[in-house]
């Protein structure tokens, strides 16, 4: 999975996710699509965890301390973002 890319493994991961959710397939189709699912979502979140570390990284001042900085939306982008998570609502993740 090293010649993908994070944006071409999440619209993947959620292809197989929307096909499951229609239900219908055999039980083999489902556990294969389950099983690249799982793969792809473990890719994903190595993935997230780089760029956590990079970010990481980049935010260390001279001494090599973390700076904290804070992370301000747009009004736009805060109002969309509070309308469609909701973090009580993640109890439907398998990992």
């Amino acid at each position: 999975m090293s010649d993908r890319s994070f944006e071409k493994a999440l619209t993947e991961l959620e292809d197989i996710v929307e096909k499951m959710e229609k239900g219908g397939l055999a039980l083999n189709d489902s556990l294969a699509l389950f099983e690249k699912g799982v793969k792809l979502a473990r890719f994903l979140r190595e993935e997230l965890g780089k760029a956590e570390k990079k970010i990481d990284i980049l935010l260390k001042d001279e001494e090599g301390e973390m700076k904290e900085e804070p992370f301000e939306l747009d009004e736009k982008e805060e109002k969309t973002s509070n309308e469609q998570e909701d973090p009580e609502d993640d109890n439907s993740l398998p990992f």
